[in-house]
Formats: structure tokens, sequence, C-alpha cells
């Protein structure tokens, strides 16, 4: 297992290199350049194009590329072309509240899930399966700024229960157990948005592995031998139907991140997404780059931690 860890991490180097490259390329094409967002009338041409070849602009595309890739190696992800201020604190100061709000989503998307799945295979063709088929329909394909919004006007504008944005209450000094309900009550919706569909796929994996471990010859053995029917469901059939949800469980890590971007952006949570689509809308490049590079390891490190965590769900599989 361990020679297996070593060569995934050797192969995703080469892997980030071809992301990074391709996303870099694909910015240049986009028209115009982040000099075109500091254009102020006051400032002489002759300065700006200083400022120009000082961020190194009218240098051909490819070197740019090289010179960013270096410093990266050195540790450094660039600074903002307006501010000045070091990507890296930009990033570090937005990351807990992403990192609160993805983790949030996570739990709910797998703990709501798994649950609903296998109650859905245990009804099987009946009302509540029917149901739950068509609310994971549902949940599979309405937009999530779609469903951001109505909850917003139902719960917030209409209901009065939740906050409509922010993080925490602006102008109270809370501190201690209202502080943490504070920030439950700014959290709930943004969270259920970004697990929602998660919820969904997790529900339907479930029910579809189960109804397929159900129809094998060691269930049947197993009920024939006297055990309960919780200890068939829960000790040897759901085990074995986890595979399935176990791709999931690794997918959704960069999943849940990319969501974040709109989820964040609608209701004003001041994370990672919210910061990407001001830096997509700014040209802010380094910060635009260093949020991909974050999200292609996210990508690898996901599959890795499927690929790990197939072993343990099931002991036949073996890595060398």
């Amino acid at each position: 297992m361990g020679s297996y860890i070593v060569r995934r991490l050797l192969q995703a180097v080469p892997i980030l290199i071809g992301i990074t490259l391709l996303t870099f390329f694909i910015m240049q094409l986009a028209p115009g350049n982040p000099m075109q967002t500091m254009i102020n009338p006051k400032i002489p041409l002759s300065e700006m194009q200083k400022v120009q070849e000082e961020l190194g602009f009218n240098k051909p595309v490819i070197y740019q590329y090289f010179n960013w890739l270096k410093e990266i190696l050195q540790g450094n992800l660039g600074y903002t072309i307006k501010t000045g201020q070091p990507v890296t604190q930009l990033i570090l100061e937005r990351l807990p509240a992403t990192l609160l709000l993805t983790c949030t989503a996570f739990l709910l998307s797998f703990v709501i899930g798994i649950p609903l799945g296998v109650y859905s295979a245990l009804h099987r063709n009946k009302t509540p399966d029917y149901v739950l088929t068509v609310v994971s329909l549902v949940g599979i394909s309405i937009p999530s700024f779609f469903f951001g919004l109505g909850l917003i006007f139902l719960f917030a504008l209409k209901l009065g229960w939740f906050p409509t944005s922010g993080m925490k209450t602006i102008g109270k000094d809370l501190t201690g157990f209202a502080l943490y309900i504070d920030y439950a009550k700014h959290i709930i919706l943004p969270a259920s948005v970004l697990a929602l569909p998660t919820v969904a796929v997790v529900m339907r994996f479930t029910r579809s592995s189960l109804l397929e471990v159900f129809s094998m010859d060691f269930i049947r053995t197993a009920h024939a031998k006297g055990l309960s029917k919780s200890v068939v469901i829960f000790k040897h059939a759901l085990r074995n139907a986890l595979i399935p949800v176990i791709t999931i469980f690794g997918l959704s890590i960069p999943f849940l991140f990319g969501g974040a971007y709109i989820t964040e952006h609608i209701f004003n949570w001041p994370g990672m997404g919210s910061l990407g689509i001001s830096s997509i809308v700014g040209r802010e490049y380094p910060v635009i780059m260093a949020l991909n590079l974050f999200t292609s390891i996210l990508v690898l490190a996901g599959n890795l931690i499927a690929d790990i965590s197939y072993a343990w769900a099931d002991p036949r599989i073996r890595y060398s």
C-alpha cells in the first residue's frame, strides 16, 4: 500500500503541471488582460506600460507560465495585481470559511444520503421508494442557484427563520454558545444547497448497490443461519454495497469545493468561492491559478482517498 501511494503521488506531479498549463493558456485566450481593469484616465499611458512591463505582461505567454511555475516551486503563489497582497495570505484568510461550509455539506451528504438509500432499498417498489426516487431526481436536476434563491425567499424572507446571507450577524458582539448558534443559523441554508446534489447521488448509489448485494448467495446464507435482519443488512450487505458509494466519497470533495463558488456567491459567504468569482471578474490571474491548483490537488487527493478506502471496504482488493 505504501509503495502504491508513493507511485500515485509521483504520477500526480505531471498531471498537475498539465492542468495548470492548460488553465494558464485558456486564460490567455480570454479577451483583454488585467491591465484593462486598472486603466485610469489620470495615469499617463507611459506609466501604464511601465507597470505592464514590471508585471511581465509584455513577455511571451510561455515565459510567463514558467516564471509562475518557478515561483510555485519556491512556495510563492504570487501577489494580487491590483493591491499587491500575497495570494497565499488571501487564500488562508478565506479557507476556514470554505472548510466550515464544505465539511458541513460533506457530513450532511453522507449522514442523510446513506440512510435514505438503505430505507429506499428496503422498501423497493413501494410508496416510500417512489417518493425518495422523485426527491433524488429533483435534487440532482435542480440548479443550485435556483434552489438557493428559493430557500432564501421561503425561509429567510417569508418565514424569517434564517438570515439571508453572511457567516455571522454583523454588529452583534456574540461569544460562547450564542456565537455557535449564530454560525449554525447562517450555515444551514448554504450547506443545504451545497449538499443536496450529493445527498441525491449517494442515496441512489446506495439503493442500487444494496439491491444488487441483496440478491447474492452470501446474503441468503446469512438469513439461513438465522442472523437477524439488522445484522444481515448493516454488517454484511451494507459494507459490501459501499464500494460505489466510496467513489462518490472521493469525488465529492472537489465537487463540493467547486459548487461552493455559486453557493458562496448567492449567500455572500466569505470563502474561497466568492474569492474565485471576484478574481475572475477582476482578472486576478495569480489568484485564479492558485485556486485552480488547489482544486486540482483536491481532485487527485479525492481519487487517492477513494482507492485507499476500497481496500478497507473490501479486503479482497489489494494494491501492489
